[in-house]
């Protein structure tokens, strides 16, 4: 039976290199049909070219004679094609009885090839796996894989090569890649410099991300481009301007200017950007995954995602150092849904104070696991790390009441952390400050220079996390009467100076010999 190589893993996986005839192909494509398609239609298309050019082969080695078929007749002087033997052609010059009892009556011709003579069985009335494949079927077999099925056995290696040769091929400046589809260069419209500078200027005068519609409507494109390709050009145009940010605005993409969104938008500050640290997670103990549970930390193992409902009209968080020093929302299995979607890219919404109704731009950043845009409600509001803050869905999904649960303001006891740069350590001392809202007594702390905290956690950045933890324990229970300090504590502390997660710090807790376990979530020395 004759192997497509088009069938086989050995060409898609080891041989497959996009040529320049392939490349003519998929310009050609783009060409013909006018408009952008997919990495996958491409790919696609051009296994069925491969096919297509396998078939025109084999029909043309097919042409140069009488396929070779065991049970058929044969002349002297007739030319013969063998498919089994790469499409060798030859010619027979002899023909004899067979003598072989187990087929009975058949003949052996003799054909010469170019590279000598060799024999073959012909009127053989008995079986023979030759015998099911005849020219046309070889043409037409039913059982080979089509071009979808083989791009999704060897999708991975496939996209490598088309992408390699699109992105960085001899023609690539020939290409162009817009918001995963592929174009050619020249059917883009012409956007030049005045273009983007209009746009700058409307989103400027608008303070507020812009789609493309709402930007070309302000544009003088050529008439005669489609809407379509004007949309696209616009697009490829102000996604290689360094000036514009593309989000997400009420469900659609927009664009907006870096220089007017919040820094922490453009760049996860050290504070919410976590720590890879590996720990033997078995040993914590049923008391502490609850309270990891409860923590619902957006970096952690232990998440609500699974068990919330998809929709719930509110919910509340407590709040950690690093998102009070940069006014954000965590985005963690309570809240997450509360929020636009994705893995990455960026997003806005509309946040608004449940005590005074004042609105606030949120900026939903999906790789840090954030929403930012709260500084100034929070210091408005003097939230303290430990406050129990609450969302609110409202009737347009995307504007979110931010409000935290009041209480008569009183001066309370509390953690106030000092950078002390001069030994490279974290010192806690007993204070009263002012609340006005519910909080978790065993979360809060406070600084008095957040500065000087920002330069001590990148003094710390090399320094392991058991290291910070041998120091922190320490200065936290000597605070308590007791001689202890809860887990939640040393959490809230460590994420002072290094974001991490609840499970890494619990497991330093129970494996430092210099700590025991106290019960109900208290640690003390040893």
């Amino acid at each position: 039976m004759l192997q497509r190589q088009t069938q086989t893993a050995a060409f898609w996986r080891d041989q497959f290199e996009v040529t320049a005839n392939d490349l003519d192909f998929l310009y050609n494509l783009l060409l013909d049909t006018q408009s952008s398609k997919h990495l996958e239609d491409l790919a696609t298309a051009l296994i069925q070219e491969y096919m297509r050019r396998e078939n025109a082969q084999i029909e043309s080695e097919l042409a140069k004679g009488t396929v070779y078929l065991p049970k058929s007749q044969y002349e002297v002087g007739q030319t013969l094609v063998f498919p089994a033997l790469e499409f060798a052609t030859g010619e027979v010059t002899e023909i004899r009885p067979g003598q072989n009892p187990e087929h009975g009556n058949f003949n052996v011709i003799k054909v010469r090839f170019s590279s000598g003579s060799r024999e073959f069985a012909s009127d053989l009335q008995t079986s023979h796996r030759l015998n099911q494949t005849n020219g046309n079927q070889l043409l037409h077999d039913d059982a080979q894989l089509s071009a979808e099925e083989i791009y999704a056995l060897y999708q991975d290696e496939i996209d490598e090569s088309i992408l390699y040769a699109l992105e960085e091929g001899d023609r690539a400046a020939e290409f162009v890649e817009v918001d995963g589809v592929w174009l050619l260069a020249d059917m883009l419209a012409d956007i030049h410099e005045g273009h983007l500078n209009i746009a700058e200027a409307l989103i400027d005068v608008h303070a507020e991300a812009q789609t493309t519609e709402q930007l070309l409507a302000e544009l003088d494109l050529d008439a005669n481009v489609s809407a379509t390709m004007q949309r696209i050009s616009l697009e490829h145009a102000l996604a290689r301007d360094e000036r514009f940010d593309k989000v997400q605005r009420e469900g659609q993409m927009a664009w907006f200017l870096r220089r007017m969104e919040p820094p922490e938008v453009n760049r996860i500050p050290a504070a919410l950007r976590p720590a890879n640290v590996r720990y033997n997670r078995a040993i914590l103990s049923v008391e502490l995954l609850q309270t990891e549970w409860e923590l619902d930390d957006e970096w952690g193992e232990s998440t609500l995602s699974s068990e919330l409902p998809t929709v719930v009209p509110n919910t509340s968080f407590t709040l950690i150092y690093p998102h009070r020093r940069y006014g954000t929302i965590p985005l963690n299995g309570r809240t997450r849904t509360f929020f636009p979607s994705g893995q990455d890219g960026k997003a806005t919404v509309t946040l608004i104070d449940g005590r005074w109704g004042e609105r606030y731009t949120g900026w939903v950043v999906h790789e840090g696991r954030y929403v930012t845009g709260l500084s100034k409600w929070m210091d408005d509001h003097a939230m303290p790390v430990g406050a129990l803050i609450t969302l609110e869905r409202t009737a347009d999904p995307n504007e979110i009441v931010v409000d935290f649960r009041t209480r008569r303001p009183k001066r309370e006891w509390a953690r106030i952390a000092t950078a002390d740069l001069d030994e490279l350590r974290l010192t806690f001392e007993m204070n009263k400050i002012q609340i006005a809202c519910e909080y978790d007594e065993a979360m809060i702390v406070a600084d008095q220079d957040p500065a000087a905290i920002d330069t001590l956690r990148d003094q710390l950045a090399g320094v392991e996390l058991a290291e910070l933890i041998d120091q922190i324990v320490p200065e936290l229970t000597k605070l308590n009467p007791q001689g202890t300090v809860h887990a939640k504590s040393v959490y809230s502390a460590v994420n002072i100076v290094r974001r991490v997660a609840p499970g890494p710090v619990f497991y330093m807790l129970l494996s430092n010999r210099r700590f025991r376990d106290a019960g109900g979530g208290l640690f003390a020395l040893a």
